[in-house]
């Protein structure tokens, strides 16, 4: 503060309206909505190949399978 007061008030000033603008260009945001943010994110994730179709999961039919032997399983025992 002891600088501040030493200098002229006028530079003081415009030092401060400097600093100002300076920190008011850091919160700048390219996207002006969420929805525009999520779409270029997105995006960019599937040209990185984040969202590739994977290979095919067994675990749908070892589940079935599985099902259905404990289903016969019960049927004999009950019969």
């Amino acid at each position: 503060m002891e600088s501040i007061r030493r200098q002229n008030p006028q530079a003081a000033l415009m030092s401060l309206e400097a600093a100002a603008t300076s920190a008011r260009s850091g919160f700048a945001c390219v996207f002006s909505t969420a929805d525009e943010y999520e779409s270029a994110l997105i995006s960019e994730r599937r040209a990185q190949g984040r969202y590739a179709q994977s290979r095919r999961s067994y675990w749908p039919l070892a589940l079935f399978v599985g099902c259905a032997l404990i289903v016969a399983g019960t049927v004999l025992l009950l019969v």
